[in-house]
């Protein structure tokens, strides 16, 4: 039997630390940020998760970790993260999508890293995810790139972000530490579509042009 608590309401509580409303709605998933009040729920589902997620995914599985990983998603204006609830079951979390790296300026740019839980594995909810996660990327968030760096070994990581339209640029060798070594890493990335909003004219330093 799970361990995992009941599903909880995609409204906002009354306290900083419960859910707040969702970002994005799909057909099947919404996203809303992570708060402290998931902690339960989330490292429940990460425990139940340890052999999909190995050797590629280590996300936090204890409250202590979870405090400390969602802190700095709330906190760090270069990163944001988008848990992905089921909207038929209560909001029961099924993964998750964070935008690490940003940076601002001529490059508008920014690294992801996602997963989805054993419950939710195959059912295509975090294809749905992603692909609100680039509408609202590529909107709100005014970025113009996202790069996924995956281990050439995960096939399943590579198959979603190539349905996503995401291309591969290169192949990086022992890129990131990962699970006790230096990994290798192919680079998969997309820009934002031509009919996306530009930014206000800028010069090649990514300095305002006066007019």
């Amino acid at each position: 039997m799970s361990d995992a608590p009941g599903p909880h309401p995609s409204v906002p509580g009354t306290s900083s630390g419960d859910p707040a409303p969702y970002l994005a709605l799909g057909p099947r998933v919404g996203l809303r940020p992570f708060a402290q009040g998931d902690a339960d729920e989330f490292t429940a589902r990460a425990r139940e998760s340890r052999e999909l997620h190995r050797p590629w995914l280590f996300p936090p599985c204890t409250p202590g970790a979870y405090a400390a990983y969602a802190g700095t998603l709330l906190g760090d204006p270069a990163r944001t993260g988008f848990l992905v609830c089921e909207r038929a079951e209560g909001g029961r979390i099924a993964g998750f999508v964070n935008i690490n790296n940003i940076v601002r300026g001529a490059f508008r740019s920014g690294t992801l890293g996602y997963g989805a839980f054993a419950h939710a594995a195959g059912r295509g909810l975090l294809t749905e995810a992603l692909g609100l996660v680039l509408e609202h990327a590529f909107g709100p968030l005014d970025l113009h790139r996202l790069e996924a760096n995956i281990q050439p070994g995960n096939a399943a990581s590579r198959a979603l972000v190539r349905r996503a339209g995401f291309r591969l640029e290169g192949f990086s060798p022992a890129m990131l530490f990962i699970d006790g070594a230096w990994r290798d890493h192919e680079r998969w990335a997309i820009t934002a579509p031509a009919t996306a909003p530009e930014p206000a004219a800028r010069t090649r330093d990514g300095l305002s042009a006066c007019g």
